[in-house]
């Protein structure tokens, strides 16, 4: 398997001109861009995913519906495409993503893995996604399910979802 190639960002989110390895990126704390997207059906539930438990962050944590890295020279509409059909075998149009804004978080996981990066947050609303119709990918996650409000509320609270707050509390106020 190839190594996932990654932009190196300054500080600002601006591309530095340097492309490093994923694990390079982690290993010196180096600020990167991601995605992140949660898919909403007709129901207002969110879908989530259970991350598998070998992740090397999160292992078997509950998440947003789809979660993943901008690899080097792709933009941020077309990862979120990639990574909406990597981990859950579903494709959508781009005309379907609704950005919602980007933040910025830093962590040390570990020595080895620090986490400094800029996330574009989208919300989709399609009434057409059903749980049948998704084929997980089984290396990335382990389950997935339809939650409400009020369980994602509950989730939270119980802080069996990987902590993405500003996501969250975005997507508690679009919902209500």
């Amino acid at each position: 398997m190839s190594k996932e190639l990654i932009d190196v960002l300054d500080e600002n989110g601006v591309k530095t001109g340097k492309v490093l390895d994923r694990g390079a990126i982690h290993k010196n704390g180096l600020w990167h861009r991601a995605i992140a997207v949660a898919i909403i059906n007709g129901k207002q539930e969110i879908l989530l995913q259970q991350r598998a438990e070998n992740k090397e962050k999160n292992a078997g944590m509950w998440d947003i519906s789809v979660a993943g890295h901008i690899s080097a020279g792709q933009n941020s509409k077309d990862a979120a495409l990639r990574e909406i059909s990597e981990e859950i075998g579903i494709e959508i149009s781009k005309n379907e993503l609704e950005y919602i804004f980007s933040y910025r978080m830093n962590q040390k996981v570990s020595d080895e893995f620090i986490e400094n990066q800029f996330y574009d947050f989208y919300i989709i609303k399609n009434d057409n996604i059903k749980i049948e119709n998704i084929k997980i990918q089984e290396s990335e996650l382990q389950d997935i399910k339809f939650v409400d409000l009020s369980t994602l509320n509950k989730m939270l609270d119980e802080h069996i979802i990987v902590d993405r707050k500003p996501i969250y509390d975005e997507l508690v106020n679009y919902l209500k």
